[in-house]
């Protein structure tokens, strides 16, 4: 049996710019870390007492003979890219999915690490992340970025470049003190609506070349976030910053907010956050905003129908938390 925990991740600056089709060209920087909320992959070979071979429990059970039969497709995409068979996958998370946090890459590159896990084989770090890249991205035929992957897979507080070569992998260089003040400074609600990000990443990617001025800010913003959090700056610009690069994505395309989230992020910084943004590709999800403070407390009122989320940083990415190797015969 092999047991993976896979972090969920946030990301400030930089979507969009980590479209393959925008960064081979113009290059991209995406600024985001991994943090306490997790989804955990469950995996071990189904014992022969069953009519069906696999099972699958995740938000419904499939129990099938065939892996072509297997209706999650990044499941069964998995499945026959490794060569995987008889087995029971089982899914846990502590968020919801859909939500702007990365969740179904999460879920992608935990449960490639089983898989390998499980056939006794070690992938590292980025072999993890190319092959999720390639499971949603090529074999699923997903619209979207590719920074959730990598994000899932590194774990921490990074910057991630991208360029026609590929993509780097830079922790922030950041004091733990700054950092720590950082995470203390930012307050995450759920909103309660949830969306398949893969619909807005398709009306994202077709403006990309429209809203080619905007991504390029995006990248500057990236260099200037990351200028205030390893200098002495006041670190209250990071909020300023958020809500101005908040302000710049939503004029790329218009699904990526709503009328009652704009309301939302209306109510809080008129309670005093100083900037804030809607993670994931947007449309609903989770709320993350920056306040000192002395003003969390009247954010929270102001917010009190949502559901607030404490969170503390990781850094450790996605991991092996419970190993036992298993004797396996294909039949």
């Amino acid at each position: 049996m092999i047991i993976t925990q896979t972090p969920f991740r946030m990301s400030f600056f930089g979507g969009g710019t980590d479209f393959p089709e925008f960064y081979k060209e113009h290059g991209g920087a995406v600024i985001s870390t991994t943090f306490d909320k997790y989804c955990y992959v469950n995996v071990r070979h189904l014992p022969r007492f069953f009519h069906y071979s696999t099972e699958l429990s995740y938000s419904k059970i499939e129990r099938v003979t065939s892996v072509e039969d297997i209706e999650h497709p990044a499941i069964r995409e998995a499945m026959k890219m490794l060569d995987m068979h008889e087995l029971r996958l089982t899914y846990e998370a502590d968020l919801p999915a859909r939500s702007g946090l990365g969740t179904s890459s999460s879920f992608a590159v935990g449960m490639l690490n089983a898989f390998y896990a499980l056939k006794g084989k070690y992938a590292d770090k980025r072999k993890l992340a190319d092959d999720a890249i390639y499971l949603e991205r090529v074999l699923c035929k997903e619209s979207g970025g590719v920074q959730d992957q990598i994000a899932a897979a590194f774990g921490g507080f990074n910057r991630i470049n991208f360029g026609a070569e590929g993509y780097e992998v830079n922790p922030v260089i950041i004091s733990p003190e700054r950092k720590a003040l950082l995470n203390q400074r930012l307050m995450l609600f759920f909103t309660g609506f949830s969306r398949f990000s893969s619909d807005i990443q398709v009306k994202t990617q077709q403006a990309l070349e429209d809203k080619k001025a905007q991504l390029l800010e995006m990248i500057q913003l990236a260099d200037e976030a990351e200028a205030v959090l390893t200098s002495k700056t006041d670190l209250n610009e990071f909020g300023r910053l958020l809500d101005y690069t908040w302000r710049l994505k939503r004029g790329i395309t218009q699904q990526i907010s709503t009328d009652s989230i704009d309301g939302l992020y209306k109510k809080a910084l008129e309670a005093g956050a100083l900037g804030g943004k809607l993670l994931g590709a947007g449309g609903g999800g989770f709320l993350l905003f920056y306040v000192e403070e002395e003003k969390q407390a009247a954010v929270a009122k102001a917010l009190k129908n949502l559901l607030y989320v404490p969170f503390q940083f990781e850094n450790g990415g996605t991991r092996v938390i419970h190993y036992t190797p298993e004797t396996y015969e294909k039949r």
